[in-house]
């Protein structure tokens, strides 16, 4: 795209008005420029980019602040229903919720998705339709969209496999606000996640099945006793014969973790080994000196999957990590919220607002510039 092309979009995207079709272009223009790096797609990426050129665009005129009520919280605990979901909030106490008046609407996220092929073309999949053919690699392997929507690998059984090519590998990732779902070669299905990417063989030869995950993803691994299934994330590699379990890798985080949900897997992290059992998650990080295991609510760990945001305690950042993810905002903090943590639901459908509402009934703040959210204790 032309720079004056690239600076319109970057201008909607700033102002929260990007259509799906324009965030797609934008989304093409960044794994272009990536593509060469080991960078992770984020927002932050593209909020940087955005400040590079915006001296070329009108000044938006700043939002204005106005103070909703004041009110003091007489419980230990406040429930607000929002949906089916509730949330509950830790340390009431007085407060003044700060909104920008009249912000734009931030939509959520949905399926989107951009599939990298082994010459490097790049595919944006929110232009293929259902049950087309994507593309081929060579005369063993064809690539299309199911009826459903989900990227599928067919395996050509008369293909001249003196002619496999072994590094053949495609990449899918998912933007900020993507998720996508994908059937491989061997029939494993996985579910990618928002800022995430899988690299995988578009054939699995020899005696492993071995693919690379940045983000998240939840997989259901066709079983294959012969040709053990291995995934490698960050600092850690799993392996399993044919299960379904959750990795949570990402950069931004400082935790890897790997949530199993039937049969079994084996987590290696620093010539260590540890064996999962359904209902158990294992934790590894650069901090730790060991594999950490326990046992959790495996419905959490993949609630994304099922569209939903599902929190157990958790601290204000990890779950506006969440929303970074799949709005496509950028959060600052100006003050302390450590001591703030969340336990509840709702569903990842509904716009940015309706969460921050529920939000705003803990002891936090929130003001609202654009793409920004700035958080005050």
């Amino acid at each position: 795209m032309k720079e004056n092309e690239i600076l319109v979009l970057l201008q909607k995207y700033k102002e929260g008005t990007l259509s799906n079709e324009d965030q797609d272009k934008l989304d093409a223009w960044y794994l272009h420029k990536a593509s060469n790096s080991n960078l992770q797609l984020s927002d932050y990426k593209l909020q940087d980019s955005y400040e590079l050129l915006k001296s070329k665009l009108p000044v938006q005129e700043e939002s204005k602040v106005i103070r909703l009520w004041p009110r003091i919280a007489v419980a230990a605990s406040i429930a607000l229903l929002l949906g089916t979901g509730i949330f509950y909030f830790a340390k009431p106490k007085e407060q003044i919720i700060q909104v920008a008046v009249k912000p734009q609407e931030i939509a959520p996220g949905g399926t989107r998705g951009i599939l990298t092929l082994s010459n490097g073309k790049q595919i944006i999949l929110a232009n293929i339709s259902a049950k087309d053919t994507i593309a081929k690699e060579g005369e063993e392997v064809t690539i299309k969209m199911g009826a459903n929507g989900v990227i599928t690998y067919v395996i050509n059984p008369d293909a001249d496999t003196s002619k496999n090519n072994p590094n053949s590998f495609n990449t899918l990732s998912t933007p900020t606000g993507g998720q996508y779902n994908i059937i491989l070669a061997d029939g494993t299905k996985v579910y990618l996640n928002a800022v995430s990417s899988i690299k995988y063989p578009t054939q699995f030869n020899g005696d492993k099945r071995l693919v690379e995950l940045q983000g998240e993803a939840y997989f259901e691994v066709a079983k294959n006793k012969n040709k053990p299934f291995i995934v490698k994330s960050d600092n850690q590699s799993i392996e399993v014969l044919g299960t379904h379990f959750n990795v949570h890798a990402y950069s931004n985080e400082s935790v890897v973790k790997t949530t199993l949900l039937e049969g079994s897997v084996a987590v290696s992290f620093k010539n260590q080994k540890s064996i999962l059992k359904p209902g158990q998650e294992s934790n590894v990080s650069d901090n730790f000196t060991k594999i950490k295991i326990r046992e959790v609510d495996t419905d959490e760990a993949i609630a994304w999957k099922n569209g939903r945001f599902k929190f157990d305690n958790a601290d204000l950042k990890t779950v506006m990590r969440q929303l970074e993810r799949w709005y496509g905002i950028k959060v600052e903090y100006r003050g302390d919220v450590s001591d703030v943590r969340f336990s509840g639901g709702t569903f990842m459908n509904k716009n940015l607002s309706e969460v921050l509402k529920v939000l705003e009934l803990s002891n936090i703040k929130f003001k609202v510039e654009g793409r920004t959210i700035i958080v005050y204790p």
